[in-house]
């Protein structure tokens, strides 16, 4: 490549940067001029409303705002506050059916005119719902319509041709996600509340998943059980370790197989017979009981010099399980 060319395509390539950050910008403006000259009584009783609704929150819209309608339902729901998702059109065909007495309908719609929207106005009137208008026409047919209007307008589109839905979408996006987080904050939403909706995700299962989820079987041996039985014991339930138990399956030690095999290396074959659960087991290992979180069982396994790869589980002072590291490691924390 010539110099010449080099020097073109690095024009190129820096212009497009300067694009993406340019919009990027332009957006951010948006945001922050409707943070700006939001009204301060619409959004206070758009929130009353959304409080103190006896029923749930149904969210609308068309095109592009029905993808931003359906991302808002999904947070309010995911964070305490129960809404769905009706785009306006299905409604028109029978979904309409989903909405009633007491719920609080949030309608967007950019020019405020859309028809599908339009039509189901009437119908929304006669169930007794109150609407939330997130639109960016002030004076439209929807904003009359609506119990409480929240301004969503933009000077322009982040598109060169100041057509495609960009800003404006990004603008009603954040009022919705606003109304959202404000609810959860109102309620008092806390991580434990949001971990109940996602056990799937990580924060989830570092907030619900319990020892008593991941653990095995309590392999328990006497005191008095012997090298072999020890052997054939960790052979058998094969989880790296087990536990030594009194008459009253009170955990007294733990033989890992790193334990047996230190064991046997330090003792003569001679004195083989000498070996017992007993002399090769730690005593008073660190345990865990079955209603402990996952996660705080996997920082006390790791957080130390040397980690832990199996832990004992206790419940009423009795040995009752094995935990492993790989099993908790296994199921995604």
């Amino acid at each position: 490549m010539s110099d010449g060319a080099l020097c073109v395509e690095i024009y190129r390539v820096s212009k497009r940067y300067s694009q993406v950050i340019e919009l990027l910008r332009l957006e951010a403006a948006a945001i922050e001029h409707t943070a700006n000259t939001l009204n301060q009584e619409s959004v206070e009783k758009a929130v009353e409303l959304l409080l103190n609704c006896p029923s749930k929150v149904v969210v609308t819209g068309v095109g592009k705002s029905a993808i931003i309608a359906q991302k808002i339902a999904d947070t309010m729901t995911s964070t305490g506050t129960v809404a769905v998702f009706v785009h306006s059109s299905d409604a028109l065909h029978g979904s309409l059916g989903i909405i009633t007495n007491g719920d609080v309908v949030i309608a967007l719609s950019n020019s405020g005119e859309t028809e599908e929207l339009l039509a189901i106005l009437p119908s929304l009137k006669q169930r007794n719902v109150s609407i939330i208008a997130i639109v960016g026409n002030e004076n439209s047919t929807l904003a009359r319509y609506a119990d409480v209007t929240l301004d969503a307008s933009v000077s322009e589109e982040a598109c060169p041709l100041n057509l495609a839905p960009t800003t404006s979408t990004t603008v009603a996006l954040s009022i919705g996600d606003a109304l959202a987080m404000t609810l959860s904050i109102e309620k008092g939403w806390t991580e434990e509340d949001f971990a109940a909706n996602h056990p799937a995700g990580r924060l989830g299962k570092r907030l619900t998943l319990k020892v008593s989820d991941l653990m095995h079987e309590s392999p328990n041996i006497s005191p008095d059980a012997n090298w072999l039985e020890v052997v054939k014991a960790l052979s058998k339930y094969a989880l790296g370790a087990v536990s030594v138990v009194d008459e009253n399956k009170k955990l007294i030690g733990i033989v890992t197989e790193g334990d047996l095999r230190r064991a046997v290396e330090k003792t003569p074959p001679e004195n083989f017979a000498e070996l017992s659960a007993a002399t090769m087991m730690t005593k008073n290992p660190i345990s865990v009981i079955p209603e402990m979180l996952a996660y705080d069982a996997l920082q006390l396994m790791e957080n130390r010099p040397f980690q832990i790869s199996v832990l004992p589980v206790i419940e009423n002072n009795k040995s009752c399980g094995m935990l492993r590291l790989h099993d908790i490691v296994r199921s995604g924390l």
